[in-house]
């Protein structure tokens, strides 16, 4: 059968069509935001860095251009529930920094504080009211600031860590920091915070081998109900303890319970939270992980729990018992990241994805999440290159929403 001229072309057209369509729906599409704070150079100028994910294999690119972290040695990032103010923690001048995030991912400096002493860690809570700045040592200080649309305003709180007798003496360094989801779920409507003893560990030391096995007080939680205007006190029965080397600290979506990595013991700690404010330990805890853990992140649903091991150069990854709280025995180790991993996040839009920040490879390595088994694979091309020593990582759901496509 042969075709007009008109017919060839009409044709040609329709097959160009069909293509362009199938292209279309094949195109790479940005499901997540990820932010990096990391050095221009070892304790350099700070800068946070963007990426782009792939919604379908979450492969990072190179997304928005890298802009300063308003001081140097970053250490810390938090976003506000509505995904659309950034704030960042910068050691080097003690300064906590905001940024607005646009729908396409670029971030623009607003304003900032000076901290009461050298900030370790930063948080917002749900309603976007607050911001929260764990600093320290010399003070060891968690501190309350006004939000108002993401702007930070006046000092609303301060509370100092203080010990018990017979520990008052001990120098605290902070660590981290959690404040519960008030989402109606579970009632919950308090901050916790971790931080050691500077003698509890320290296997650089002489002699050895006998100075690196630690004999110094506990390391310790400590927990603040969140009162009228923002005012902090103590919850009941805290501080708790928390191991020797308490590294890192999150609590699940429904406030039920609060995890704590021990740095010193590679172990993970894990409490209910009752009444919404005070700490229990579980009894049958606490649980191992890979060597020297550093961080941890729970995934949206509540399900998983993911465990950055610094010397292991490996993530952990333990399944919750929704009933109760208790991570799952014999937790895998096995999933290689690059030198020394010290940040992790799950992706917000979907929880499929995993990134740990590896602060001496200069890179970020990406896992796939499976929603059935909480296992992880590694991403395409992982790991992804940084800038000098990522310290801190964290996602935002792209255009503020998450974003889906059909494979076709």
């Amino acid at each position: 059968m042969k075709f007009s001229k008109l017919s060839q072309l009409l044709l040609v057209s329709a097959i160009g069509l069909i293509v362009a369509t199938l292209l279309t729906s094949c195109e790479i599409v940005t499901i997540d935001y990820v932010f990096v704070a990391s050095s221009v150079s070892v304790g350099g100028a700070g800068q946070i860095q963007t990426y782009d994910t792939d919604s379908r294999s979450g492969a990072l690119r190179t997304g928005q251009p890298t802009v300063p972290s308003g001081g140097t040695v970053p250490v810390s990032l938090a976003v506000d529930s509505v995904y659309q103010n950034l704030y960042v923690a910068n050691q080097g001048n003690s300064t906590v920094v905001h940024f607005a995030i646009a729908g396409n991912g670029v971030l623009t400096q607003k304003d900032s504080i000076t901290a009461a002493s050298v900030p370790v860690g930063v948080a917002v809570n749900t309603a976007g009211t607050f911001l929260y700045v764990l600093s320290g040592p010399n003070p060891s200080v968690l501190t309350a600031y006004a939000l108002s649309n993401g702007a930070i305003g006046s000092q609303v709180s301060q509370q100092t860590l203080v010990l018990p007798s017979p520990y008052e003496s001990d120098l605290l360094v902070p660590t981290g920091i959690t404040v519960l989801v008030n989402n109606g779920i579970e009632t919950g409507n308090a901050v916790f915070v971790t931080a050691y003893d500077q003698s509890a560990y320290n296997p650089g030391c002489t002699p050895q081998p006998t100075c690196a096995s630690s004999t110094a007080n506990p390391g310790w939680a400590f927990g603040y109900t969140i009162g009228s205007g923002g005012a902090l006190s103590a919850s009941s029965g805290s501080p708790y303890e928390a191991g020797v080397k308490p590294s890192a600290i999150v609590s699940t979506p429904t406030n039920e319970y609060v995890y704590v990595t021990d740095f010193a013991d590679s172990e993970l700690i894990a409490y209910s939270v009752r009444d919404g404010v005070s700490l229990y330990p579980l009894i049958n805890g606490p649980f191992k992980t890979g060597n020297l853990p550093t961080a941890l992140a729970i995934d949206p649903r509540g399900k998983y729990i993911y465990v950055a091991n610094s010397e292991s150069n490996s993530v952990s990854n333990f399944t919750i018992d929704l009933a109760t709280g208790t991570p799952s025995a014999g937790a895998s180790t096995n999933n290689a990241t690059s030198t020394d991993p010290v940040a992790i996040t799950v992706d917000a839009a979907v929880g499929t994805f995993v990134y740990a920040a590896n602060n001496e490879n200069n890179s970020i390595s990406g896992f796939i999440l499976n929603a059935n088994t909480g296992l992880l694979t590694s991403t395409q091309a992982s790991p992804y290159p940084t800038g000098s020593g990522p310290t801190a990582v964290i996602t935002i759901p792209a255009g503020n929403h998450a974003v889906q496509t059909v494979n076709p």
